[in-house]
């Protein structure tokens, strides 16, 4: 099984990130698993040191700017050269470019299987964008040929807005963990040790790319409505919002007991550190930091921001839901979530779901069946 997978870069990201841990299980697992980059840049190239990879070669001029276009133009040049029996699209931002190759190569384009990495109903979206939105849906579950859930509530979704028939849909629960984290995260305990002699505040905890899918400007005014004195946030990422945040963070007067560290990984000593996960976002698919949160035993506060995250949080047995950009109710979470009682046993059986040895193996499967049928 030939497996080509094409990633914009290394910048930070959560589909790019799970699509490279799938890629290196594949490896492992004897499937002949490639990769392509439209350009080399991002911070997460140095986690991955061994990595084996093509780049499409530069024209003297940065691509960043217009990267999808970028790969829309290179990949039928690679996909030419590696000959794969499946092209693997990461997420929901690469499916224009894996639709375009469908037009471009016509029945010389491979079976494509796409991960769905994002809620599919964003009612984020003005009025008048959604009945094109609902059409551009429409439009990838006729030309992709296989779509890929990460979380069984989302099936219905698929169907429903992409109108993909039941025999063109699958659902693998996201591949946020290995094994070898969750049992590090199992095992480790909230260490008081981390906190300064008599710190007696609570620490907020929130991870991901400073952008506006994430609403942190949502984060900062319901922090800085509930907030006592000595509790902290920290806001891990990195992302074009930086400035903005921090003169929010300013106008709030809240910036001392806010801390933007940008891009950090491992995760783990932030999350063994905190009271909470918040989740502050317009819209998301299964964040990859929610199976992380449980298995490292964090209680969690998050928008109702995908069709997925009420299963995700055990229906109240892991955290509290409140609703979309809704700063009242997310200030009243973040200060009632220390009350809060939690199952620690069942959160940290449900992040071992959510573990790329066993999603890995699903998808292999899932392509085996594409490339036969």
């Amino acid at each position: 099984m030939r497996i080509l997978t094409f990633l914009h870069s290394f910048e930070p990201g959560g589909v790019e990130r799970v699509a490279l841990r799938l890629h290196g299980a594949w490896l492992a697992q004897g499937a002949d698993a490639r990769l392509v980059f439209g350009r080399t840049g991002g911070a997460m190239r140095r986690e991955w040191p061994g990595l084996a990879f093509e780049v499409f070669p530069g024209i003297g001029v940065p691509t960043s700017a217009w990267e999808t276009l970028w790969m829309m133009c290179r990949l039928p040049g690679a996909i030419r050269r590696h000959r794969p029996d499946v092209l693997f699209c990461a997420g929901n931002s690469y499916t224009v470019v894996a639709v375009t190759m469908r037009l471009l190569l016509g029945r010389r384009c491979p079976p494509i299987l796409a991960k769905i990495s994002n809620d599919l109903s964003r009612a984020d979206l003005p009025a008048p964008a959604r009945p094109f939105y609902r059409l551009w849906l429409r439009i990838q579950g006729r030309m992709l040929h296989r779509l890929v859930g990460m979380a069984e509530p989302m099936r219905a979704e698929l169907q429903t807005l992409m109108h993909a028939p039941a025999n063109h849909v699958a659902i693998i629960d996201d591949p946020a963990l290995d094994e070898a984290q969750v049992a590090a995260l199992e095992t480790a305990r909230h260490q008081p040790a981390i906190r300064p002699a008599g710190y007696t505040g609570r620490r907020f905890l929130a991870i991901g790319r400073l952008a506006g899918q994430k609403n942190f400007p949502l984060l900062l005014r319901a922090f800085a409505r509930m907030a006592r004195p000595d509790d902290r946030l920290a806001i891990l990422g990195e992302g074009g919002a930086r400035r903005s945040l921090e003169a929010l963070a300013a106008a709030l007067g809240i910036t001392d007991r806010v801390a933007l560290p940008g891009h950090v990984n491992p995760v783990a000593d932030a999350l063994l550190a905190a009271d909470a996960l918040v989740l502050s976002s317009d819209y998301e698919g299964v964040p990859a930091v929610v199976p992380e949160a449980l298995a490292a035993g964090l209680p969690i506060v998050s928008t109702d921001c995908s069709v997925s995250m009420a299963d995700l949080l055990g229906h109240g047995r892991f955290g509290l839901l409140v609703p979309v950009r809704d700063e009242a109710a997310l200030a009243d979470a973040m200060n009632r979530i220390g009350t809060m009682p939690f199952d620690i046993d069942a959160a940290r059986a449900q992040a071992r779901r959510f573990t790329v040895e066993i999603a890995a193996r699903r998808y292999l499967e899932e392509m085996e069946r594409l490339v036969d049928g």
